[in-house]
């Protein structure tokens, strides 16, 4: 489904991603880990070619994309983007945020949309919070929201930068619920993530990315269990002793 070659992407004299491959077939879970930092969320914005890199190449679907060639915005289309920080317009309800791109974009009808837009509220548990606005919604709202609209234009690819990372600790689990319902419908996803016991439970795949470059790509068990690189090692054993330290406050 999603092939990237060797693609190198700067920022000024800073060199975020280094020579990095990438293989997603149809319908597998890749969650993306590492320190902030690392290039995980410049690579996905590459692949949705929200940035672009000096050098590398991107497939989709077995077709090289060309972004000076290419129609970007279709390609958009057919690979939707949850952000972190949800960018859902505040002047429009939870029903018009949803319906806005397939019609405004893809022209669809206005009472299609609104049906579609009814039952992927429905999907993400909001039905009742059609006729709200944004300010009117808690941060996890917001982002179910936010993965509705862009189910909305029916991509065969969904990317989730982070999409956790903005909310309160008691909100993260209504969302993280709605993108395993989405894995097991089969739907095609590259999710970067800090939720450790997500990845291990949803992922088909781990890539750790270090310092711009995919140090190790494993099946969950394997990655969380017995990484082979000493880099990983040391990121999890970071990782899994914070999160212990924050169960353990939480609890207490």
């Amino acid at each position: 489904m999603i092939e990237v070659r060797r693609l190198n992407k700067s920022f000024g004299d800073l060199q975020v991603l280094k020579d990095v491959d990438l293989k997603v077939e149809k319908g597998e879970v890749v969650c993306l880990i590492g320190a902030s930092g690392s290039g995980k969320s410049t690579l996905l914005r590459c692949i949705n070619f929200l940035e672009q890199g000096q050098s590398g190449e991107i497939w989709i679907e077995g077709r090289l994309v060309e972004g000076k060639k290419d129609n970007l915005a279709k390609i958009r289309q057919e690979v939707g983007m949850v952000f972190q920080l949800f960018n859902l317009f505040p002047h429009k309800t939870v029903l018009g945020n949803v319906i806005e791109a397939p019609v405004m974009v893809k022209k669809v009808p206005v009472k299609q949309a609104t049906e579609e837009a009814v039952t992927l509220l429905e999907k993400v548990g909001l039905a009742d919070k059609a006729g709200s606005y944004p300010s009117q919604l808690s941060g996890g709202q917001k982002q179910r929201v936010a993965i509705a609209r862009a189910l909305a234009m029916h991509p065969k690819v969904m990317l989730f930068d982070e999409p956790t990372s903005a909310l309160d600790p008691e909100l993260v689990g209504e969302v993280l619920t709605v993108i395993k319902q989405l894995a097991r419908e089969g739907m095609t996803m590259i999710v970067v993530t800090h939720e450790m016991a997500f990845a291990r439970e949803v992922a088909e795949w781990v890539v750790y990315m270090d310092e711009g470059r995919i140090v190790e790509i494993s099946k969950p068990a394997q990655m969380f269990d017995e990484p082979r690189e000493a880099r990983t090692r040391e990121f999890l054993s970071r990782v899994l002793q914070k999160t212990d330290q924050n169960s353990e406050t939480r609890s207490a």
